[in-house]
């Protein structure tokens, strides 16, 4: 189990309020909460540390090299530009499978870990993806924000493997990529339209399905290649290799990272995880149920597989309820005579690809005082007494307000 605490940094003071203020990352994940209450903040610290871990695991950096006075903050937190928050009283503890982290008057200190560890690709993506879309040429772009980088590589990769027109799950509109002229493109039996001339909400879901989708399918094909699969032999080759990079002291920064890079690559990731900001962002609500189940699928691929998130939309919650029901009826009907027939029935409600156990679900509110709060579950089920609900309901009542004062209006 991967846990993590945050105590005084960002909007985040008291941290989790419960569980000595750890909180659990499932195999789905979610943040609500209000604007700077510090979703972002949680999301991007975890895509921290899942990186440190894996670059220990990898042998990128040595544990001393990490545990330096400052070098988290100088220069690990500006991949997600948290480098100008007040560090003075934080606190952040992170526990998983490989490493237990712990962070403190500007000091990260490292515990190895005795468990199973499988190399992930990490994928974070952020808020600012709209505009990838809507530039002609995004490897021209001069961009600061090394997340976003990232995510633009992958965008790029996802599209040079589109071998085929792929049918989007929204509208049911083909999409096909222009080699040549780099360019994606909408097409229906109507109308074909370039995808930065297309509406928002296109330019907002497809870079996040196309990278979700083509970096879940990489991973599974990664793990079923036994061509790539090293051996005892090849692995302490590798550890070798490694500790040669290390003690060359001929090696700039820079080139220690290339060599170390290239001798990495012939150990493969086989675990996805997939940190998404606002997956609802500029989407109908009926698409935001169509993004969720995407993105669900793609977790489901592989068991070990992570998808955390961070939202404002109430529908995000209450269609993830949905599928969690559907996971509930799914396992209900396994073993009936009418099995199938129920099946198919549950089908075109939920996806039976895109259902979720509830025991792999967590969703956690983040208040205005810096406190983070696990929604509780009734049945299994998210609360529907969450924020985002609440402020729903509290619309209905301004409405309800509103007639009060109209009935003492003369007509």
């Amino acid at each position: 189990m991967t846990r993590m605490k945050i105590v005084n940094f960002g909007p985040l003071r008291d941290g989790y309020i419960d569980n000595d203020g750890f909180f659990d990352i499932k195999k789905v994940t979610i943040f609500i909460g209000s604007q700077g209450s510090g979703k972002s903040v949680v999301a991007k610290l975890i895509s921290t540390f899942m990186w440190i871990e894996k670059a220990l695991v990898r042998g990128n950096y040595e544990k001393k090299w990490f545990e330096r006075k400052g070098r988290l903050r100088q220069q690990f937190l500006d991949y997600n530009r948290l480098e100008n928050y007040n560090f003075e009283h934080a606190t952040i503890e992170y526990q998983s499978e490989a490493f237990s982290f712990s962070y403190k008057d500007d000091v990260l200190k490292i515990i190895d870990g005795n468990g199973k560890y499988e190399l992930p690709q990490i994928m974070y993506v952020p808020a600012e993806r709209n505009f990838i879309s809507y530039v002609k040429r995004t490897k021209e772009l001069k961009i600061s924000s090394r997340s976003l980088l990232d995510f633009l590589t992958e965008f790029d990769n996802s599209k040079q493997r589109m071998k085929e027109t792929v049918r989007l799950p929204i509208n049911n509109i083909d999409l096909d990529y222009d080699k040549l002229n780099d360019t994606l493109n909408l097409k229906t039996q109507d109308y074909k339209i370039k995808l930065m001339d297309a509406s928002s909400g296109f330019q907002s879901f497809v870079p996040l399905f196309l990278v979700s989708d083509y970096l879940a399918n990489y991973i599974v094909k990664q793990r079923n290649s036994e061509e790539n699969i090293m051996t005892m032999e090849e692995r302490n080759r590798y550890k070798k290799g490694v500790e040669d990079i290390w003690k060359n002291e001929s090696l700039t920064d820079e080139q220690r990272n290339i060599a170390l890079s290239t001798l990495s690559a012939k150990f493969n990731k086989s675990v996805f995880i997939n940190i998404v900001e606002e997956p609802e962002q500029n989407l109908f609500p009926d698409s935001q149920k169509t993004a969720l189940e995407c993105l669900i699928k793609c977790n489901n691929i592989c068991h070990e597989n992570k998808l955390i998130m961070t939202t404002h939309s109430p529908y995000i919650i209450n269609y993830l309820s949905i599928a969690i029901q559907a996971d509930i009826l799914k396992s209900k009907i396994t073993g009936l005579k009418n099995e199938q027939e129920l099946l198919a029935r549950l089908e075109k409600i939920v996806p039976l690809g895109a259902t979720v156990s509830p025991g792999n679900v967590a969703v956690y509110q983040l208040n205005d005082t810096g406190k983070i709060l696990k929604l509780p579950a009734e049945y299994d089920i998210p609360s529907d007494n969450n924020y985002l609900n609440n402020s729903l309901k509290k619309g209905n009542e301004l409405f309800d307000a509103l007639l009060e004062i109209e009935e003492d209006v003369p007509s």
